[in-house]
């Protein structure tokens, strides 16, 4: 039986310079979201990589990771079956010829769990509440889109993997409703971290880790009026993914909408 993993820790090492980083620890614990932001090339895919290992100073960023307070024995980072750590990349296209349905069945069957009565549909619904693309069980996946195929796996992840802790590259990139595939995770609890460039999820994440030349340089704590911007910011991205289907389904746009005041009120303006 899988022990609870219920919080991780990053300890400092050195940035591209060979400098040492500047903080004490950074605790993420079960159910929070963390995003890691920074220019391109900064050096948030080295974090990433630490974290998938494990990393116990045995990784040019010299970083160590801790689980439940406590270095993580051998078996936790290199036995698969073991593993604590699932990453959704940028691109999830699949390679294998066979049915949605079969694939969400073998992955069942692989994970050792018997095929609980209707988990199938329900990662399938969740599938289609984040893609504006409805897919169904007997679609092959090789004819999903890349967005139809991030969205499944965010569903999947949730509901059959048993890994504890999800590494996310650039989920923005996927042209899916990233506020609700978040929302499925964190309701799982799942310790989520994503690396972004997008403003709507960086200022939605529980805390941010600025980085810069290979290191952190600063640990945000998000306030309440940043996830408020945020809010917003997702409110408007989604109303241009209704948009996009209408005009994908052939309908005429007569008006737009401005959603105003996200904290206390839901009253729109049309223009």
């Amino acid at each position: 039986m899988r022990e609870e993993i219920n919080k991780i820790t990053i300890l400092p090492g050195i940035n591209k310079f060979g400098e040492n980083e500047r903080f004490e620890k950074i605790d993420i614990k079960k159910g929070q979201v963390v995003a890691i932001v920074g220019h391109t090339g900064a050096g948030k895919s080295q974090l990433l990589y630490d974290l998938e290992r494990l990393a116990q100073k045995d990784t040019k960023s010299k970083r160590k990771i801790l689980v439940n307070d406590e270095v993580p024995d051998k078996e936790l980072r290199f036995n698969p079956k073991r593993k604590l750590i699932a990453s959704l990349a940028q691109s999830m296209n699949f390679f294998t010829d066979m049915s949605v349905g079969d694939f969400l069945q073998l992955h069942l069957e692989s994970r050792g769990k018997k095929s609980k009565k209707g988990l199938i549909k329900e990662v399938i619904d969740e599938t289609n509440k984040i893609t504006g693309e409805t897919i169904s069980p007997k679609m092959n996946l090789l004819n999903l889109s890349g967005g139809q195929s991030r969205a499944l796996m965010v569903s999947d992840v949730a509901n059959i993997s048993i890994s504890p802790i999800i590494l996310i590259d650039e989920i923005e990139n996927a042209g899916i409703r990233k506020e609700e595939a978040i929302k499925i995770l964190v309701e799982e609890g799942k310790i989520i971290l994503i690396v972004t460039h997008d403003p709507s999820l960086a200022l939605s994440a529980d805390k941010r880790i600025i980085i810069k030349n290979g290191g952190v340089v600063k640990i945000l704590n998000t306030s309440l009026k940043e996830k408020g911007i945020a809010h917003y910011l997702n409110w408007i991205e989604n109303y241009g993914l209704d948009i996009r289907e209408k005009i994908r389904k052939g309908e005429e746009i007569k008006n737009v909408e401005i959603y105003c005041e996200p904290i206390k009120s839901k009253n729109k303006i049309q223009i």
